[in-house]
């Protein structure tokens, strides 16, 4: 493979809805640009893209796969996403790296949550838009109500330059608006004879051949002034106008493939090849800092790892793009997030499973390599002198959940060791050792997700596990005052034990003025503030102690201890174990034996006094509550809004978007556990929803009454 300019290197996206039909569009690509010499097909698990084991036993692409092709004296790499919501970091990951996408569209059922989803992550990304038609041969394809949904979604800016004479079986035929010329396929596609455009199409082409010309005119003041002086514009003209507006998104193209078939996808290609912006005219990226990097070949060498994968027969493939300089076998680079030093020992151009070796890779290019020691998804590898740093890749927030283990306790350890690996590979899937839970918990962006993943680790590291329903992380707190006291003494010969501390809690607020009296059953309890100290805890709120402890009663070494006593019920709160949080805890009083008292005294003395006076003060229970947004299709409305009533959730808006309806609202983590199916099987897979931690609330009484006598019999079974 010869070695490619910046300005001959386009990197796009292949991106849509499940079905829509990304990897046979892959197989048709590698094909006719001679990577392959036979066109294999999802259903009998032979792609290029869909590889990996778990792929093929579930007939759908769970990894972004790299593809490379040269045509036309250009280099087009393509990075293949899954189309289910529940992988869409690989289509986070994509669109940090590449320069355009293509989305497809399967004709049968138009524009889906999955484009919408799909399409919005380019808005995003600002990146320029190509809309694909593909299975124009399937029975139930319809072209015509597929343009109407993608002009009522997305404006004028969608623009035909392609359309099918006619669909369904006997599709064979596209008329193309830019070339106006007919193409047409003989039955295993391949090459088109080009044909003038028939007279009964005539008008019809001449109209969206004009559409087309004016749409390209728009975006530069020269093609617009010779727009209006000869009423036309060149094919050369035509091209260089879309390609500025796709690069300012303000023109989006159709074309039509039936990427099944091997039909336009030489068309679509040459367009690629011709119109596409190559990695030399897009926006430049940026470090850390916000210096802009341009895709330079004389400046210094810095690749960006956008992706490691654990592979068949392999082991660990890292996946690159080179941001500056060139990259050779043999260079050494630094790890600037790890430090570490790092050999690059081999260079891979790839296409999915086939990898050709090459020695030198640009900037701009896309490229693996194998075996680095220490190097992570997200990590920055710079030749000696230079001083990038590439952001890392932000990805949605997980939106399912569940509590992982081995079904063999001695499979632990390796376990967790997996887990991290797998992490690695999909930043995704998130791991939590909870010490508050005491279990281990998957986060994930959906069930498929996490079935995945379980596949993986059972029929590839041979581990049996287990998911169930994680606990839910209460909070604890308390909405009044009271006060308690607490005297421990031990005497079991010699030095005994002894503390007593008297002290007032309190709900604590930000801003809440420090206290200067309380009253209880008739007796007031002046405070003198000689000390106040206040905690953030790890999981929310704040701990706030204020010493008010005159005349010697306890002497100030034991303050400490009282203090470590409190947190120990802090982190075990006493209605359900769960963390306690916004609390004020005032030591007033106490007493001290000049030989018995130590820190273990007050310790024990404090974490009583404040369990008492806890469960005096009206303590309830918090739970985490989500903030949800649910785009779903207009005719499934009610029952998605009836699920909600169902899972305690509080609608805060709702706005009609393109076709769907988009909905905001409140829900308590503990009805989240099974939604994302819930809501797939309530919609055909047509709704997609996203999560984010809003707040913690108050539990219902009549919940919180049942969860402390689940936590009172939990208790006794122990005991």
């Amino acid at each position: 493979m010869k070695v490619y300019q910046s300005n001959e290197i386009k990197n796009i996206s292949l991106l849509g809805s499940s079905g829509a039909g990304k990897t046979t569009l892959a197989e048709a690509l590698l094909f006719e640009s001679g990577v392959i010499k036979r066109r294999g097909t999802v259903n009998g698990q032979n792609t290029v893209s869909d590889y990996f084991p778990v792929e093929k036993e579930y007939g759908y692409s769970v990894f972004s796969t790299i593809i490379q092709t040269e045509w036309n004296n250009k280099k087009l790499n393509f990075i293949d996403c899954p189309g289910s919501d529940d992988f869409i970091g690989g289509v986070v990951t994509s669109l940090n790296v590449t320069d355009t996408s293509l989305i497809l569209l399967n004709t049968q059922y138009g524009v889906e949550v999955g484009t919408d989803n799909h399409f919005r992550y380019t808005d995003k990304f600002k990146k320029p838009v190509i809309f694909i038609a593909n299975q124009l041969d399937q029975e139930k394809s319809d072209f015509e109500k597929t343009m109407v949904q993608l002009k009522e979604n997305y404006g004028n800016k969608v623009v035909q330059i392609q359309y099918p004479l006619s669909t369904g079986p006997q599709f064979n035929a596209i008329v193309d608006v830019l070339k106006m010329k007919l193409y047409q396929w003989q039955p295993d596609g391949g090459v088109p004879e080009i044909l003038d455009i028939p007279a009964s199409e005539m008008d019809k082409a001449m109209a969206l051949h004009n559409t087309l010309v004016e749409s390209a005119a728009e975006h530069d003041e020269e093609l617009m002034e010779k727009f209006f002086d000869q009423g036309t514009l060149s094919e050369d003209e035509m091209r260089a106008g879309i390609r500025k507006g796709m690069i300012h998104r303000d023109m989006f193209p159709v074309f039509c493939v039936c990427a099944g078939k091997d039909m336009a996808i030489r068309r679509l290609m040459e367009f690629l090849c011709n119109v596409v912006p190559s990695v030399s005219v897009t926006e430049k990226p940026k470090t850390i800092d916000g210096l802009e990097i341009a895709p330079d070949a004389t400046g210094p060498t810095s690749i960006y790892v956008f992706k490691v994968s654990i592979e068949p027969h392999i082991g660990e493939v890292s996946y690159f793009k080179v941001m500056s300089g060139k990259l050779k076998e043999g260079d050494d680079l630094y790890n600037v997030d790890r430090q570490c030093k790092e050999r690059v020992s081999q260079l891979f151009s790839v296409a999915g499973q086939i990898r050709t070796k090459v020695e030198e890779l640009v900037a701009g290019d896309i490229g693996a390599t194998v075996k680095l020691k220490d190097t992570r998804t997200g990590n920055t590898l710079n030749a000696k002198g230079c001083e990038y740093d590439f952001k890392e890749i932000k990805y949605p927030e997980p939106k399912y959940r569940r509590a992982i283990k081995a079904k063999s306790e001695s499979d632990e350890e390796k376990l967790s060791e997996i887990l991290t690996r797998m992490h690695e590979e999909d930043p995704t899937w998130v791991i939590e050792q909870s010490k508050e839970l005491k279990q281990t918990i998957l986060y994930g962006q959906g069930e498929f997700h996490l079935r995945t993943l379980k596949w993986r680790i059972e029929n590839n590291d041979k581990i049996a596990i287990e998911y169930k329903e994680p606990k839910i992380p209460y909070r604890e707190t308390i909405t009044k005052n009271a006060r308690a006291d607490y005297r421990h003494k031990k005497q079991s010969g010699g030095a005994g034990q002894f503390g007593e501390v008297h002290m007032i809690i309190e709900p604590y607020y930000d801003g809440m003025p420090a206290p200067e009296m309380f009253r209880f059953n008739g007796q007031e309890f002046k405070i003198s503030n000689r000390d106040t100290q206040t905690f953030d805890l790890d999981w929310g709120g704040k701990l706030v102690l204020i010493n008010s402890i005159v005349g010697g009663s306890i002497d100030a070494r034991f303050v400490p201890a009282i203090l470590k006593g409190i947190m120990d019920r802090i982190e075990q709160g006493p209605l359900t174990g769960s963390y306690a949080r916004d609390v004020r805890v005032i030591v007033y009083d106490g007493k001290m034996h000049p030989v018995d008292s130590n820190e273990i005294s007050f310790r024990l003395a404090g974490r009583n006094a404040f369990a008492q006076a806890f469960k005096d003060a009206g303590p309830k229970l918090l739970e985490p509550v989500y903030d949800v947004e649910v785009l779903v299709p207009s005719d499934r409305l009610g029952d998605v809004m009836s699920d909600l009533q169902g899972r305690r959730a509080i609608i805060m808006g709702m706005h009609s978007e393109k076709g769907f309806e988009k909905l905001s609202a409140k829900i308590p983590l503990k009805e989240l556990g099974s939604y994302s199916t819930t809501l797939s099987s309530l919609t055909g897979g047509r709704a997609s929803f996203s999560m984010k931690f809003a707040s913690y609330e108050l539990v219902p009484m009549d919940i919180q009454d049942k969860l402390l006598k689940e936590y009172e019999a939990s208790k006794s079974e122990e005991d």
